[in-house]
């Protein structure tokens, strides 16, 4: 009880010290108020911790692969340690697994993946991919591979599709076999929240031989992750991937997990200083160990640092914990939308059949997307997304019902033009730093603008690039940030 209770003492004290919680914005109606942030799932806020200790780590910044001067020592030691305390994080076993670090977040990892899974095993030509996949998950298997078919997901009897078909996925693998080179899946789906069972994928996947990458972006900072050590060796994890961006550390590069014998077949995917041991005029010599030969060029030091501190203090708290707290959010969040009247939830709505962790999607019948989240931010300074989130076949497949109620006496041109109009969802996503309040003030929102529909649409108008824009509001000058406008006050100021 007393671990219990220090554990949680720990989480509030980290969810109360995240820079940004106190940001406030100037509403439509004159009010001001402290913005809800409801779009983790995008990107989160930082960790205060996190910022202050990479600060101070900055008086002694210098470059990584030197222990000739004190500041190259730190650096060096301080991004030894951010690779091991990854794996250390994931549960991978130092002797089995590597970590390198990559820019532009998860999607420069998974190009990089699904290049080398190519040339590891260039006589499979076949990636199995889900339907619900991010496009960082799905377009760079369908560049780099030679074909990739997309697996069905559960439906149940609500009709709105769940977690990854097990069976589909069975058929698939027993189908082509020999073909199949591996088997992509996200954790947690970007759009819904939908929790996949990772491990029972990898246990089918390896029994047909087919190696297996884990899209981690939505994962790591919501679940614990064991990659390696289960008693059947057939659930360990080949490659897992996921953002600094995601997991409360802003400006931190993508991380890539993987097995290292699979990188030590072929040649490292990208060249450069540091990644070699000797270059001749003829030939150069690569670095046989991790994970120099993985990282050309100089790293985003202070950003790997940064998440490394992250998922430290994560680590601290307890993954376990993190998930439970962020579960009981989630649930209650679903349970008290779905006694509006007017909104639609979108995915498996049933927890006992399809879990969630981070997300909600959803829509206010007869509201469009946009116009949703606009009267959000404008009228309730709650920040969410809308669209189709970079997952398109998912969301289409997710509004089918909606799309075939609205366009069932319509031609064919009128259908086009109706899909773009209906296409996309309002996402509600949470993360450590949100609270029950945050939950209630979405809830009596969603309350207000269900049953002020008509009141709000005429509030806006729709511009030329399909954007919901107030009609006499517009961004308080007090609320605006400008880079650029600072610099002038202070090259200017004498």
């Amino acid at each position: 009880m007393a671990v219990t209770q220090k554990i949680s003492a720990l989480l509030a004290k980290v969810q109360n010290d995240f820079i940004g919680l106190d940001t406030v914005y100037t509403l439509a109606d004159g009010t001001k108020s402290q913005r809800i942030y409801l779009d983790s799932t995008a990107s989160t806020l930082m960790m205060g911790k996190v910022f202050d200790l990479v600060e101070k780590f900055l008086d002694h910044y210098a470059n990584s692969h030197s222990l000739l001067h004190f500041s190259a020592k730190i650096s060096t030691n301080q991004y030894q340690w951010a690779h091991e305390r990854v794996l250390s994080f994931l549960g991978a076993d130092l002797d089995t697994y590597t970590c390198f670090f990559t820019g532009s977040g998860t999607t420069a990892g998974i190009n990089r993946l699904a290049r080398v899974f190519r040339d590891f095993r260039p006589d499979k030509d076949i990636a199995l991919v889900s339907v619900m996949e991010h496009h960082s998950n799905d377009l760079p298997h369908r560049k780099h591979t030679g074909k990739v078919i997309h697996i069905k997901l559960d439906n149940y009897d609500s009709g709105q599709p769940g977690c990854l078909s097990l069976s589909d996925l069975e058929e698939n693998l027993n189908r082509f076999k020999d073909r199949i080179n591996y088997v992509a899946i996200t954790g947690i789906s970007n759009v819904t929240g939908i929790i996949n069972p990772i491990y029972d994928i990898a246990e089918l996947a390896h029994k047909y031989g087919a190696l297996v990458l884990i899209d981690g972006a939505q994962t790591a900072a919501h679940m614990p992750v064991k990659m390696s050590g289960h008693n059947n060796p057939n659930r360990n994890i080949d490659a897992f991937v996921f953002s600094g961006h995601k997991t409360y550390a802003p400006g931190s590069p993508g991380v890539v997990v993987c097995r290292k014998d699979i990188l030590l077949a072929i040649e490292p995917e990208e060249v450069g200083g540091g990644m070699v041991e000797d270059v001749y005029i003829n030939n150069y010599i690569i670095k046989n160990y991790f994970p120099d030969r993985e990282e050309a060029g100089t790293p985003n030091i202070p950003g790997a640092i940064a998440l490394a501190t992250a998922i430290e203090i994560m680590d601290h708290i307890g993954m376990e914990e993190i998930y439970e707290y962020e579960e009981i959010l989630v649930n209650r969040a679903m349970e008290r939308m779905l006694d509006i009247q007017d909104i639609m939830i979108y995915g498996e709505k049933d927890l006992t059949k399809c879990t969630r962790a981070g997300s909600i999607s959803f829509n206010i019948n007869g509201m469009h997307h946009g116009l949703t989240a606009a009267v959000l931010n404008d009228y309730f300074n709650i920040a969410v997304r809308n669209e189709c989130f970079c997952a398109h076949p998912y969301v289409k497949e997710l509004i089918l019902d909606d799309m075939l109620e609205a366009v069932s006496e319509l031609s064919e041109s009128e259908i086009e033009t109706k899909y773009k109009l209906l296409a996309g969802m309002v996402r509600a996503s949470f993360g450590l730093y949100n609270t029950m309040d945050d939950v209630d003030a979405l809830i009596t929102a969603l309350k207000i603008i269900s049953i002020n529909k008509e009141k709000y649409s005429n509030h806006y108008h729709v511009d030329d690039y399909g954007n919901y824009v107030h009609n006499t509001f517009q961004m308080d000058s007090d609320n605006h940030f400008s880079i650029p406008n600072m610099l002038i006050e202070y090259l200017t100021k004498m």
